[in-house]
């Protein structure tokens, strides 16, 4: 999995959420919501479907109103502000490009409503057809004989020529292939870099916003879970749910003990009816999930230890590219995955006793007080 690691471009915040609350009838869409934005940063909000992301976005453009709570641009509360008076723009996922117009009619549009002369308006729009890499003749080209890729292209052009303080995205990829979607994921991330303007990117693809994006902010139920860089997110999850949504995991429930009933550091988790003490901290009293992601658990040679132990029945493998997968079954009916590299894969058939290790390094802990 590809980590990216980057940070905002400015400290200065741009855009803060205050206690945003969401209501449709009696039921609650978004509780409480807090958010610092950044100038220039790329933020993306993922969660799975009925989380509230959507519902967020609508707001922050001005689709739809708050229940409670403020939404402030800088030092101006826009919150009432028509969506129209805001110095935002939303690229959505059906893109709603003009079929019966031409490409640069599709980009001028915003620039004629705000009253532009032509002349104006075709330099601007073959400017933004240069910065998305699109030639000067796709200017005449209607939308109908353009590519899912270069339809794409417009809708951001078009949405640029709004000259936008911030830029939102409505899971714009989610209908594209494969291909062509890690393609523009790409672009989107070297558009955002050449342009300098904030983007806040909604998807349920937990791949697209690793790849793109400065932090990550995880939905679950309306609230947010985690707001975090990817790599902190990846290996510090707070929760169980994000450890889970963040792809691949082991987790296993653990309790603290009372002082005196272990040696150590009062911190027990069984793994196959045995009980192992840990060398992490977890209160006294409370319980918690020790985490262990599969590309740090190994196959065990005889005769070679590691600080956790398990054996079980290896039950299925999958191949994933340059790199391997295995389920085994445990003693307890417990399933553990693993993850190596194709070139160290396992040389043993579906069905052999194994022994599997991973070292307390490798663990993180989540408390559930």
């Amino acid at each position: 999995m590809v980590l990216s690691i980057r940070v905002p471009m400015s400290s200065d915040r741009i855009l803060r959420l205050e206690n945003i609350v969401k209501r449709f009838g009696t039921f609650t869409a978004l509780h409480g919501i807090n958010l610092d934005i950044y100038e220039g940063e790329f933020l993306t909000i993922v969660g799975p479907s009925g989380s509230g992301k959507s519902t967020l976005i609508r707001l922050l453009v001005g689709m739809d109103e708050v229940s409670e709570g403020r939404i402030w641009l800088r030092d101006k509360r826009i919150d009432q502000t028509p969506a129209n008076k805001r110095p935002t723009c939303m690229v959505f996922q059906s893109l709603a490009l003009f079929p019966h117009m031409s490409v640069g009619q599709n980009i001028e549009f915003p620039m004629k409503i705000q009253g532009q002369s032509e002349t104006k308006r075709r330099t601007r729009a073959l400017a933004l057809l240069e910065l998305l890499r699109l030639p000067d003749s796709f200017y005449f080209k209607r939308i109908n004989q353009c590519s899912g890729g270069e339809k794409q292209r417009v809708a951001l052009a078009r949405a640029l020529a709004f000259d936008p303080e911030i830029l939102f995205f409505d899971e714009p990829l989610s209908a594209l292939d494969y291909r062509l979607r890690k393609t523009l994921e790409k672009e989107l991330k070297d558009l955002h870099t050449r342009t300098g303007k904030t983007f806040v990117y909604i998807t349920h693809s937990l791949e697209e916003a690793m790849v793109m994006s400065d932090r990550i902010a995880i939905m679950n139920a309306g609230r947010f879970e985690q707001i975090a860089v990817a790599e902190e997110i990846y290996v510090r999850p707070v929760s169980r749910f994000v450890a889970e949504f963040m792809g691949e995991v082991n987790l296993f429930d653990v309790e603290s003990m009372a002082s005196g009933e272990l040696h150590g550091s009062g911190v027990e988790i069984h793994i196959n009816g045995h009980v192992e003490e840990l060398g992490v901290s977890l209160p006294q009293g409370e319980r918690g999930v020790l985490m262990v992601r599969p590309e740090f658990v190994r196959f065990l040679p005889a005769g070679e230890i590691a600080d956790f132990m398990v054996r079980g029945i290896l039950r299925a493998e999958y191949a994933l590219g340059s790199r391997m997968q295995y389920e085994v079954e445990t003693v307890d009916g417990a399933r553990l995955t693993l993850e190596n590299l194709r070139e160290d894969r396992y040389r043993g058939p579906i069905g052999d006793s194994v022994m599997l290790g991973w070292d307390v390094e490798h663990t993180h802990m989540i408390s559930e007080a």
